[in-house]
């Protein structure tokens, strides 16, 4: 670095400040307040993104603000300085401070000098959080799609009616806090639909019934299950009264892509776990049963071709032995809270102890930016082994 030279003012002095130096520094003219200004600290690979405008602050009035960029969320933390860290405007700004000997005619001397503009108070810093998805699923959770909603709509009572809890893309931009890419990874986590404009989920006993209905026709018109023709599958979906949004999204929420047909149509094969997960939420919906009903009327309902298998309910059942009997009751994954507090405190709540074999498919959804799994069971849990061979028993902390 250069040695800063007589005359040299403003911020540039400062930079080329060599150690064991010394030069002036006076307050500017304008000088304070310190409220209108707050220093932003960045990695360097989110500089990219500030620099050209990809970044956006999200939250309500009475939430804390993150950051988003187009793919990660940052929480914003004010850190406050213990030192005074002095803010110092360019040379055209700053002032010349002129030593005067005296007033006998020895002249004026021109020295280095600094002009102080700001004191900072503190910065704010940028930590990466999980995106904040249970307000997401709320909202949906406002207004599902129902069998029959299309008649709703035919007076305008029934329109006025149906249209609150109903949200656009730009709705839900404005009221989640996530990043595009977080929104739109959990809109399809949550199986949600754009319909009309608004994003929806639609009522399990309504996607039952499209399901229902595709099974017949399967078997009329000798599809492969494994190979469902969607042109095909859709038009006959409608033919039968069901809505062409909702007839692709059926498709896409119990199957997979596979491939591509003569006539240009996509292939889709059935999820044979999501297809047997749909129809024993719907059997235990009526309350907890005995493993032996479970499992008969379980088989009776899926289609021929697809095997039930208990290992698939994983995440999504309770066992519990009364008696001789086991008993089995719903208790899925999927309406359990995304914050790992919140998500502890409820599985806590109903029960006291866990096994890992049992704790694990509650807990391994869970992502927090930083931490692992192991460090979420540190945080949120006590763990007890008896011996080295034996299952561990978590607890609460």
């Amino acid at each position: 670095m250069e040695q800063p030279h007589p005359g040299c003012r403003g911020a540039e002095a400062v930079l080329n400040l060599q150690p064991g130096s010394s030069f002036s520094v006076a307050y500017h003219p304008l000088f304070g307040p310190h409220d209108d200004l707050i220093l932003l600290e960045l990695d360097e690979k989110l500089l990219p993104h500030i620099l050209h405008q990809r970044v956006t602050l999200r939250g309500q009035p009475d939430e804390d603000a993150v950051l988003c960029t187009p793919s990660k969320t940052y929480g914003i933390k004010f850190v406050g300085n213990s030192n005074s860290v002095f803010l110092i405007a360019p040379s055209d700004h700053s002032i010349l401070r002129e030593a005067s000997e005296d007033h006998n005619g020895k002249g004026h001397i021109q020295q280095a000098s600094a002009s102080v503009i700001k004191v900072a108070p503190g910065s704010m810093e940028l930590v990466e959080v999980a995106p904040r998805l249970d307000k997401l699923r709320l909202l949906l959770s406002e207004n599902p799609y129902r069998s029959g909603e299309a008649l709703q709509f035919e007076d305008v009572d029934g329109m006025k009616k149906c249209i609150t809890g109903l949200y656009t893309w730009n709705d839900l931009v404005d009221k989640v806090q996530a990043s595009d890419e977080e929104l739109r990874t959990g809109l399809m986590a949550f199986s949600a639909v754009e319909i009309d404009g608004y994003w929806r989920i639609v009522d399990e006993e309504y996607m039952g019934k499209l399901l229902m209905a595709l099974f017949p026709s399967s078997v009329l018109n000798d599809w492969s299950l494994n190979a469902l023709n969607e042109d095909e599958v859709v038009r006959v979906l409608v033919q039968d009264g069901f809505p062409q949004k909702l007839a692709h999204h059926c498709l896409s929420v119990y199957g997979s892509k596979v491939g591509e047909g003569v006539n240009g149509s996509c292939l889709w094969s059935l999820d044979e776990r999501r297809v047997c997960v749909h129809f024993a939420r719907e059997i235990l919906r009526g309350g907890k049963r005995k493993m032996e009903s479970l499992m008969k009327e379980w088989r009776l309902k899926i289609p021929e071709g697809m095997q039930a298998s208990f290992d698939m309910l994983e995440g999504e059942v309770l066992t519990e032995k009364l008696g001789v009997d086991l008993w089995v009751r719903a208790f899925s994954v999927s309406a359990l809270p995304l914050t790992p507090a919140e998500r502890f405190s409820v599985l806590f709540k109903e029960r006291a102890k866990w096994e890992w074999k049992d704790l694990q498919p509650y807990i391994r959804d869970l992502k927090v930016p930083g931490l692992s799994l192991e460090g979420l069971l540190l945080k949120y849990t006590r763990r007890i082994q008896p011996t080295l061979d034996a299952e561990p028993i978590f607890s609460a902390r």
